[in-house]
């Protein structure tokens, strides 16, 4: 168990669980992970090994004996029937019987209607009347001649979430947490190993959680597939629903103005709309004009009636093409199906999560460490939904007058959403403050930006924030930053049918120069460059400096690992590259040994230099034994230095193992670590 499990266990007992056991317990039962981890925190939220196993046979059992297999059902009714009394885990939903005025239950995978269940019980839980619940139920058998009565009787039903929870103490635990554990925390709890993520991509996950604690959120995500975009929406909390975009109708959503009964918004916290993208799907048009009075107004009608409801509203969807070809030739919301590609609708949006920037899952990216019991944390994060933390960065920032009310309301409600998520206890420092600020921002201009494409309307906005001193921060968006050339376009269809496009002006001082493959002039100047960024190589950022360069020496004492080394096998690719044939470059490495793995690493110094020799590349090494080389940078023959703040340690995690993707074979399609290099004419 590393610290911040540790740490976990002490501040949050009984409140957590090892999240590799839901896999554990899982086998082939079809239930979502809040009724797994439910179990699991009655048994095995624990520390203690023997009793997480133990609990882990608990739960098992528990399963093998209750949960209902579809494919067993004929037994487990079987079971009812001879026992008279059986205890069963199963989806319920309830419906009002109108000839007899009863309500009665139907179980989903046991397969039995018209079970009667008391009015107490449906007023209680009312979400058995939509959709249904998850529950742990008593069933009981009685047989009766009576044609028109059940045999089945309701004793007993309690939905699988947690009861009660101390919000105090969770204040109070949180305030024992720096802010980098308890992001790692909140990582684990919905199921992700904190290590394979960068920082950026840690808050891109935890925005999928604000519709959870903030009321009327409109979110969307659009991105390549396999991203786990809808997980979080099926899987982490008994309060959210997750339905099909084709399966949406205006009585299932709304209200049904022949029985008067209220749709999914009014039982719901969170309605995700499953792949929602889709040019060619059929969309009711007046179910279009409900949503977008419902997610400006947070109201809907019912004949005469208004009535309002609380419930957020995402969409998820899969894209059909690159970001730069989008760009180039429609814009980020072009997969949509045409009923919903509407300016007035798209407007209502709060935050655009950016899923080309999440990492496709892979089976190391699961977590086997502590994470909190996700429907603690579903309750936490409800009953965060009657706070309201939107104006706490107004102590330190202002919004640029630009900024319209509608950009304002999704800037403050997604500030108001992470940081109910992040700092609950309001005790944020004025860079933490800034750094949710500045995020929240970039969703909402994501939003905009594409509507200026697709309306000619809607006028350029300033995206920007002032602080204290007066002084003007420009926000732009990670896209921007990569495709310039492509971002500031208005596409449009004009009256002839033609699409038509014409480059608009971006607002001043906000992208940054746009990097090249080679410059014509080399010069001295300092570049930065946000995580997740792509497009980037050591052939366009560092070979027009190495070019011409007889000896390069090169300061990391960080190349050590295999993709360290990997990394620095790629600088001498670069070298190569970069060199005339029939000249020769001499590169020295100055590093520090593997404390534990010092042969393995020497052994593969002399495979490079064995390797590099063959190509005209004579590669010596050193390693400093000072234990006082802290700063990397590369040192050319020829009058440049080049400073790297992370060395050449600049790419995130990807498959290595995989031959068959261009992320393992070309640098540019891999998503960086933010970092900063600067290059200085250096005197011999």
């Amino acid at each position: 168990m590393n610290t911040l499990d540790q740490k976990i266990n002490q501040w949050f007992p009984g409140l957590v669980v090892r999240k590799d056991l839901v896999r554990a317990v899982r086998g082939n039962a079809i239930v979502p992970s809040y009724v797994l981890e439910y179990l699991l925190g009655q048994y095995c939220a624990t520390s203690d090994e023997a009793t997480i196993q133990a609990g882990i046979e608990t739960v098992r059992e528990i399963l093998r004996k209750h949960y209902v297999h579809r494919n067993e059902a004929g037994l487990i009714r079987s079971n009812i029937r001879e026992k008279g009394r059986y205890k069963v885990i199963d989806k319920i939903s309830a419906v009002l019987n109108y000839k007899s005025d009863v309500y009665e239950a139907q179980f989903s995978n046991l397969g039995i209607k018209k079970v009667l269940i008391d009015s107490g019980t449906v007023k209680a839980h009312p979400k058995l009347l939509v959709s249904g619940v998850w529950c742990i139920a008593d069933i009981e058998y009685e047989f009766t001649e009576d044609k028109n009565a059940s045999p089945w009787l309701l004793s007993a039903l309690k939905p699988i979430q947690l009861s009660n929870f101390d919000f105090d103490g969770y204040l109070e635990a949180r305030r024992q947490f720096t802010t980098s554990e308890w992001i790692d925390l909140l990582v684990q709890s919905i199921g992700f190993n904190p290590e394979m993520f960068g920082h950026r991509s840690k808050l891109t996950q935890l925005i999928r959680l604000i519709p959870f604690c903030e009321r009327n959120y409109n979110l969307i995500e659009l991105g390549p597939k396999g991203t786990g975009k809808s997980h979080i929406y099926s899987e982490f909390s008994p309060h959210g629903i997750l339905i099909s975009g084709g399966e949406v109708t205006v009585p299932k959503l709304f209200v049904n103005n022949t029985t008067g009964m209220i749709g999914l918004v009014g039982y719901w916290d969170c309605v995700a709309f499953d792949e929602f993208a889709g040019k060619q799907k059929r969309v009711d048009k007046a179910l279009v004009d409900i949503m977008k009075n419902y997610m400006a107004n947070k109201s809907f009608s019912r004949g005469v009636e208004t009535l309002g409801a609380e419930a957020s509203m995402v969409f998820v969807g899969n894209t059909q093409h690159t970001v730069p070809y989008m760009l180039k030739h429609s814009d980020l919301f072009d997969d949509l199906p045409g009923k919903f590609y509407d300016s007035a609708f798209l407007d209502r949006i709060h935050f655009y999560i950016p899923g080309w920037e999440v990492d496709i899952i892979r089976g190391e990216m699961f977590s086997s460490n502590y994470g909190f019991v996700v429907d603690y944390l579903a309750e936490i994060l409800r009953s965060l939904r009657s706070h309201d933390y939107s104006d706490r960065y107004g102590d330190c920032f202002s919004l640029s007058s630009d900024i319209t009310t509608r950009d304002r309301d999704g800037i403050n409600k997604t500030f108001s959403g992470l940081m109910k998520i992040l700092y609950p206890h309001g005790e944020a420092t004025r860079d933490e403050i800034e750094e949710i600020l500045r995020f929240a921002i970039e969703g909402r201009k994501r939003v905009k930006d594409q509507l200026m494409r697709i309306d000619s309307t809607y006028g350029n906005v300033r995206f920007s924030y002032f602080d204290t001193s007066g002084q003007i921060h420009p926000v732009a968006t990670l896209e921007e930053q990569e495709y310039p050339n492509h971002y500031h376009k208005t596409i449009a269809v004009g009256g002839d049918g033609n699409i038509t496009a014409a480059v608009q002006p971006s607002a001043p001082g906000v992208l940054p120069e746009p990097l090249t493959p080679a410059d014509p002039v080399l010069q001295a100047k300092h570049l930065s460059f946000q995580e997740n960024q792509k497009g980037l190589s050591f052939d366009a950022l560092l070979g027009p400096y190495l070019r011409g360069a007889t000896a390069i020496t090169v300061t990391d004492p960080y190349i050590r690992l295999f993709y360290q080394v990997r990394n620095f096998m790629e600088f001498l690719e670069t070298v190569v590259k970069h060199k005339a044939p029939d000249e020769e470059v001499s590169v020295h490495l100055v590093t520090m040994a593997d404390e534990l793995k010092s042969e393995q690493q020497k052994d593969n110094f002399e495979k490079m230099k064995e390797a590099a020799g063959t190509v005209g590349v004579n590669f010596t090494w050193e390693f400093d034994d000072t234990g006082t080389i802290h700063a990397r940078h590369i040192v050319t023959n020829h009058g440049w230095k080049i400073s790297l703040d992370r060395g050449l340690d600049i790419f995130q995690h990807y498959e290595m193992n995989d031959v068959f993707t261009f992320a393992n074979r070309l640098q540019q399609y891999r998503p960086c670590k933010a970092f900063e290099v600067t290059f200085i004419r250096h005197q011999l």
